[in-house]
C-alpha cells in the first residue's frame, strides 16, 4: 500500500482561505498578518498534520550550502583517498544546492587545528574533520556549533563535543578483529608482537589499541605485545623505526600497523629478509597495502570504505541542517576484511 499524499502548503492555504504568501508567513513567524489570521492558519496546519519538505526547502535555497572537509595534512594515502571522494560526490552536492572543499591541517597539532576550526566559523555551514580527541579540538568544535555550524566527526570521533555525528567503523572492534586474525596466523608458535601507530592522541587509534591488548591478552597469552612505536602516520618515521624494532627483536612474529605509515613498514620488512616469517596485519586498502598483499608481505588488510564515509558524511551534514529524517542502517560503515584470494 503507497504512503498517503504528503500536504502541501496550498492544501493550507486552500482549506484556511488565504494566499500562499499568507501561511508562508504565519509558518515562518513574520509580520503582517492579523493575530486572528494566525491562529486561523496554525489551526489548520495542525488539523491537517502539514509539516515541511526539508529537502523542497533546501533545493529552493538560492544560496549553497558549504561544507569543508577538514582532513589530515602529509603523505597519508587514505586520506588522500577521502580527498578524492570529497572531489567525486561535487555533481551530487550540486544536485543539493550544496558545495564542499578540502582543507589540509596538521591534525597532530592541536593548536593548529582548533585554530584552523575557530576560523572557519562563519565561513561554512557545516565542517566534516578528521582529528585527535583533544581539549581545545573539543573546545574548537563546540564554538562552531554554538555559532549555528554543523559538525560531524569522521574516521576518528571526538564523542564529548557537541558534534552532530560521527562516521567511522567501531574502531574497539577493529583492533579485536586485527589481534584475532594476528593470533590465528601465527598459531602456537610463542614470540613478541610490535605496534605501529600514528598517535594515542588519535582516538581512533587508541581505541584499536585498546581492542587489539584485550584480546591478544585473553586468548594469545603466549605472545608478548611491545610498547607501541609511534610514527605519526609517516612511513619517513616508521621505516627506521620497524628497522630498529627488527634489529633489537629477534623473536618477533608478529607486527600490527593500526593507522598509516605502511609503505616505510614494508620496505623496513623486506630489506630485513624476515617478512616471510612476521604475520603483518594492517588497517586501509590503499594501493601500497593492496601491493603488500599480492606479494606477501602483509597477511590481512582491514578497511573501512573512504567513499562511503565521505557520502555518509555529507548526507548526515545535509539531514542535520534542514531537519531531514536519518536512516542509522545506510550510514552505518562496514568493516571489511580483505586477504590476497578476495581482493576487489
Amino acid at each position: 500500500m503507497s504512503d498517503p499524499p504528503r500536504t502541501s502548503l496550498h492544501d493550507v492555504a486552500r482549506a484556511a482561505g488565504v494566499s500562499l504568501a499568507t501561511v508562508d508567513r504565519v509558518l515562518h513567524g513574520r509580520a503582517g498578518v492579523r493575530e486572528r489570521t494566525v491562529e486561523h492558519v496554525r489551526a489548520v496546519v495542525e488539523r491537517l498534520g502539514y509539516r515541511p519538505d526539508p529537502a523542497a526547502a533546501r533545493l529552493a535555497r538560492k544560496s549553497r550550502t558549504r561544507v569543508v572537509f577538514v582532513l589530515p595534512s602529509g603523505t597519508n594515502t587514505f586520506v588522500d583517498m577521502l580527498d578524492k571522494q570529497v572531489h567525486a560526490v561535487l555533481p551530487w552536492l550540486a544536485e543539493q544546492r550544496a558545495t564542499a572543499v578540502v582543507q589540509r591541517v596538521d591534525v597532530f597539532s592541536p593548536d593548529a587545528l582548533a585554530r584552523h576550526l575557530v576560523g572557519l566559523r562563519g565561513r561554512c555551514d557545516a565542517v566534516v574533520v578528521m582529528g585527535q580527541d583533544h581539549p581545545l579540538v573539543r573546545a574548537a568544535i563546540d564554538e562552531l556549533v554554538a555559532h549555528d555550524v554543523v559538525v560531524v566527526t569522521l574516521v576518528s570521533d571526538v564523542p564529548s563535543s557537541r558534534r552532530a555525528r560521527f562516521v567511522g567503523i567501531d574502531n574497539v572492534t577493529a583492533g579485536r578483529t586485527a589481534a584475532s586474525l594476528l593470533g590465528r596466523f601465527v598459531g602456537s608458535r610463542a614470540g613478541s608482537v610490535g605496534i605501529v601507530m600514528g598517535s594515542r592522541a588519535l582516538r581512533d587509534h587508541a581505541e584499536r589499541l585498546f581492542g587489539f591488548e584485550q584480546v591478544m591478552a585473553t586468548e594469545y597469552p603466549h605472545l608478548s605485545l611491545l610498547p607501541p612505536i609511534e610514527g605519526q602516520d609517516l612511513s619517513a618515521r616508521t621505516e627506521p623505526a620497524v628497522a630498529k624494532l627488527l634489529q633489537r627483536e629477534t623473536g618477533l612474529v608478529g607486527l600490527y600497523s593500526i593507522g598509516a605509515g605502511n609503505r616505510g613498514i614494508q620496505a623496513a620488512l623486506e630489506r630485513s629478509g624476515r617478512a616471510d616469517r612476521i604475520v603483518w596485519i594492517c588497517h586501509e586498502l590503499t594501493p601500497q597495502a593492496r601491493q603488500a598483499l599480492l606479494s606477501g608481505v602483509a597477511d590481512a588488510v582491514i578497511n573501512q570504505d573512504a567513499g562511503h564515509e565521505v557520502r555518509s558524511a555529507c548526507r548526515l551534514a545535509l539531514a542535520t541542517l534542514s531537519g531531514e529524517r536519518v536512516l542509522p542502517d545506510q550510514e552505518r560503515i562496514r568493516l571489511d576484511i580483505f586477504l590476497r584470494d578476495n581482493l576487489p
